[in-house]
């Protein structure tokens, strides 16, 4: 087992792990015994944005509807509507070696699907986590739980995997948003329609 992270902790990927080059990023959640009515659909996303924090074309933002970017450098492997079972409930793939020049930074980030009419967010989800695998190795690197701290939102950003002075980093943001996949989006230069 990996390196267990604290919010605001900041580790290195790369620089005990010289030829590290394709990850997988698993995240997972339950939700708790809270009836809505409804199911729970959380969806991971990933904003890969440049220096200035945005994303530099809308492909950079990979999710149930971009499933992969077209540097092969982020791939998500879809969409699970309910979040039932043990493990990651979604994973992105990533390969380090092809993130292109231009990006600095991948956000991870989990939505709660069409939450307003569901009557749905963050406070009715437990046990949720992001972890890094190395894909080679298949071996967890590191995992960040994020707690239970949240009550009114509907979106949460995870953590970041960041370039620094030539190392890839991860960084545990753990932080909420109201307003869901649309505020999220708009945070990272992302068109919704």
């Amino acid at each position: 087992m990996g390196v267990c992270l604290q919010k605001g902790q900041k580790v290195s990927l790369t620089k005990d792990n010289a030829g590290l080059s394709k990850i997988l990023v698993g995240i997972g959640w339950d939700v708790n015994q809270f009836d809505t009515g409804g199911d729970f659909d959380l969806d991971a996303v990933a904003f890969m944005v440049g220096d200035n924090g945005k994303i530099t074309r809308q492909e950079d933002f990979v999710f149930y509807g971009n499933l992969k970017h077209p540097s092969g450098s982020v791939e998500h492997t879809g969409d699970n509507r309910t979040g039932l079972g043990d493990g990651d409930d979604e994973v992105i793939k990533i390969d380090l070696s092809k993130i292109p020049a231009e990006i600095s930074k991948l956000v991870f980030a989990v939505t709660i699907y069409d939450a307003d009419n569901r009557h749905q967010n963050f406070g009715q989800v437990n046990n949720a986590y992001v972890r890094i695998v190395d894909e080679a190795k298949n071996e967890e690197m590191l995992r960040y739980d994020l707690g239970e701290d949240f009550s009114i939102e509907t979106a949460a950003v995870f953590g970041e995997l960041y370039k620094n002075n030539n190392e890839w980093k991860f960084n545990a943001i753990g932080s909420g948003f109201q307003g869901g996949l649309a505020a999220l989006c708009g945070s990272y230069g992302v068109e919704v329609d």
